[in-house]
């Protein structure tokens, strides 16, 4: 079967690598020059990467550690201590340590937290004990009962105080989707704090040894190649075409420099795009099914990455570490944590600004500084002497929209992999999995995606590329008659 796919970031890659893996022909649209989407990498003048994001892999991520072996390229990972870094704000340039014992979990986890006594106080452990206990013990049902509360509403349920979840969920929340606990649904959290707590390694991390396009997605396009797959670069989809009864006939893409558009035609149809740009794109006829009208209630949230290099070095950390000031969510120092960037005498930093609705239409300039001012709290050593450490250059990535705004009651919006249409799908970390916007969940929907064609009842027949639609081949389609329960997969 030949599958036409719109996006090349991990759910678009990985849906054809799982699609070649069942024996089928994917043809990868990607709009950009390079592969990745939000994982997308870039080399500067100075041959030096900025990235999109801060990307770091845990160990409760079973689907993309398993790609990573299925590539044999589990060597690229690079895994640090188990422990979670949180700078202390009120005793600035000192940091506070969950350290995870090599216990089993949960045991390992309950040590990390009765060992620090930095950011919680005895009193303030029992809150927490009161409420993390039930929601670990009652399971992944009552956690996605949760969906209707934000976070901090479900805190105060369990009557845990405000100054714990200043101290400990706030960076939590930012790290986990760019914005605050009064704003994510209580499920992201709850989801998160129950992988990483009932697995040993759960929240054990690690970073990749270079840049995301080529230690990850390079070799996922040689994988995909290899097997008769196609990768189309600068090749936007212009329009899903559809018949009269609303199945794809192709998608119409864009000629660039001059070249015409042409139709693509394939047996089934998928998208690997965000979810805004798929919202746009989506027919008339479509536009008035449930199924569709159902992703309105989705929308992307702002995020803003910088990379900074300095003349010295700021910390010797090796680690993700945790900020708890007002704008600075996580960050490294990549050229301790990454193979490829190291340097044993400078610092790159790594930081994501969040959240970033007030600041994404703001200049460079004006984003950098205020990312200095933070600096300087967190690194008063270096920035607050007479011979202050100097910034050699930065590069500011700002992405309009990135992973869904995981507020509460977004989970009734999220849609299957499978379609009312029967031969067109969705990939993407937006679409119902467990691991909700996330790397891990983009890999799963790419997989649960192409599962879901492999299934199919669609007929592989002869596909063509033409100019217009009156060359495209008609596949006669039979309904599909149920959906992946992708949310338990």
């Amino acid at each position: 079967m030949r599958v036409a796919i719109a996006g090349a970031g991990l759910a678009g890659l990985s849906c054809a690598k799982y699609l070649t893996d069942a024996g089928h022909t994917p043809v990868v649209l990607e709009s950009r020059d390079l592969v990745g989407g939000l994982v997308a990498a870039w080399k500067d003048a100075d041959g030096d990467w900025y990235e999109t994001g801060l990307h770091v892999f845990f160990g409760a991520y079973p689907n993309i550690l398993q790609l990573f072996k299925e590539l044999n390229i589990e060597d690229r990972l690079q895994w640090k201590q188990h422990t979670m870094i949180f700078n202390q704000p009120e005793k600035p340039g000192t940091y506070s340590r969950f350290d995870f014992p090599d216990l089993p979990a949960p045991f390992n986890g309950i040590v990390a937290i009765l060992r620090n006594n930095d950011m919680l106080s005895w009193g303030e452990k029992l809150q927490l004990a009161k409420g993390l206990v039930p929601a670990m013990l009652r399971g992944q049902k009552y956690v996605e009962d949760t969906d209707k509360y934000s976070f901090s509403e479900w805190l105060k349920r369990q009557g845990v105080s405000d100054e714990v979840q200043q101290d400990i969920f706030i960076a939590a929340s930012k790290s986990l989707n760019f914005i605050n606990p009064d704003e994510i649904s209580a499920v992201v959290l709850l989801t998160a704090l129950r992988a990483f707590l009932q697995e040993k390694n759960g929240s054990r991390m690690a970073f990749l040894d270079g840049s995301p396009n080529e230690r990850l997605c390079n070799p996922l396009v040689e994988y995909i190649t290899a097997r008769g797959g196609e990768i189309r670069l600068n090749s936007p989809l212009k329009e899903i075409q559809t018949d009269e009864s609303g199945n794809v006939t192709g998608f119409l893409i864009r000629g660039l420099n001059g070249e015409k558009d042409y139709l693509l035609t394939a047996d089934a149809y998928v998208s690997a795009m965000p979810v805004d740009p798929l919202k746009v794109m989506l027919p008339t006829l479509w536009q008035k099914m449930e199924f569709f009208q159902k992703l309105a209630g989705l929308e992307g949230v702002p995020v803003i990455n910088l990379q900074l290099w300095f003349d010295r070095k700021l910390t010797d950390i090796d680690q993700l570490l945790f900020s708890r000031s007002s704008l600075l969510s996580v960050y490294a120092d990549m050229s301790n944590t990454c193979r490829e960037y190291a340097n044993p005498d400078r610092s790159m930093l790594e930081l994501v600004l969040a959240p970033a609705k007030d600041w994404i239409s703001k200049s460079n300039e004006e984003i950098l500084q205020v990312t200095l001012a933070e600096l300087e709290k967190l690194f008063p050593t270096h920035f607050g002497q007479e011979n202050p450490a100097k910034l050699l250059k930065y590069h500011v990535v700002k992405t309009p929209r990135s992973v869904y705004k995981a507020t509460p009651g977004c989970q009734q919006y999220r849609p299957a992999q499978e379609t009312p249409i029967p031969n067109f799908f969705l990939a993407g970390s937006y679409t119902m999995q467990r691991y909700l916007g996330s790397m891990e969940g983009a890999v799963l929907s790419g997989k649960l995606t192409a599962q879901a064609i492999s299934a199919s009842n669609l007929t592989s027949g002869v596909s063509a590329e033409a100019l217009s639609t009156e060359n495209s081949s008609s596949l006669q389609l039979q309904t599909l008659q149920s959906a992946t329960n992708a949310a338990t997969a």
